[in-house]
């Protein structure tokens, strides 16, 4: 669990506050996990500097890219907790820490993370419609109906919905919906709902690597950098992890000068620090 640390300045709730007005959402909005009060230091994803000879891919003001890059970022304490509060055993596998909570449950874990981020972007831009997962039986969760009070009810392997709540659209039900994705979806599921293998050459901020399976992982692409000549491109990689832990920007084992960018490349394999992946393993979530 993500013990908090309030890190967000009003020079960056005026960021955040811009990103999410041009969807038409209020400010307060922006991210609402986040402690009210306002702290003298911010730091975002987009604080981390690209490389020399290298700037950051350009992205719509409203994009999931953009918002993905003005993140808060923990500052202080750069430890990971897992949900119940103690350390992570493995620190060495993380640069920086995403400062947004875990939950008290051991439920946000790596696709569950991706979810989240993916669902807190459209709460953001007032997308309710579009914040739908769907479960390992294939059966469609969807905020739009949890926030008029209707439930799953899981029996083994079938799952039916059902109205037995009261109609609840504030920020505590949408966490609590999102705690309902978390435990009955996965990288399996996951994987099915997205786009088809995508090109490496077209990688952009908000795919994300996955292998589906029991277990599986997935890492999300929180930010892209393309040389001046275009030729080249950087990535960096954001994931939650078993046990439900601290959402973190991963080093880069292959190459440490660099980290935490990684170079894109076109095949092969792409080791982080606790999976490996194929450049096969690309996706993104469909528009």
């Amino acid at each position: 669990m993500n013990r908090q640390h309030p890190s967000v300045s009003r020079m960056a709730v005026a960021l955040v506050a811009a990103l999410c007005l041009a969807g038409g959402v209020s400010a307060e909005s922006r991210y609402p996990w986040l402690p009210g009060s306002a702290q003298s230091a911010i730091e975002t994803v987009q604080s981390i500097a690209p490389p020399e000879g290298f700037t950051r891919l350009a992205q719509d003001s409203t994009s999931f890219g953009s918002w993905l890059r003005h993140l808060p970022l923990r500052t202080g304490d750069n430890t990971v907790y897992v949900y119940d509060h103690s350390p992570k055993t493995n620190q060495k596998a993380h640069y920086r820490i995403l400062d947004i909570d875990t939950g008290p449950r051991d439920l946000q874990q790596c696709a569950d993370a991706v979810m989240r981020l993916r669902a807190e972007y459209l709460l953001c831009q007032k997308q309710h419609d579009r914040i739908h997962f769907n479960f390992t039986s294939g059966d469609t969760a969807r905020w739009s109906d949890w926030k008029r009070g209707i439930r799953p009810k899981v029996d083994g392997n079938k799952v039916s919905f059902r109205q037995s709540a009261p109609p609840d659209s504030s920020y505590r039900s949408f966490r609590s919906y999102l705690d309902s994705v978390f435990m009955y979806a996965g990288t399996h599921s996951l994987k099915r709902e997205l786009e088809p293998e995508i090109i490496s050459d077209d990688i952009r901020p908000g795919d994300m690597f996955i292998q589906g399976g029991f277990p599986g992982h997935a890492v999300i692409v929180i930010d892209v950098v393309v040389s001046a000549d275009g030729k080249r491109k950087l990535m960096m990689l954001a994931q939650g992890f078993t046990p439900a832990q601290d959402m973190h920007i991963l080093k880069n084992p292959n190459d440490k000068d660099l980290s935490p960018w990684y170079r894109v490349k076109p095949v092969g394999r792409l080791l982080t620090p606790e999976w490996t992946f194929n450049w096969s393993d690309l996706r993104r979530f469909r528009d």
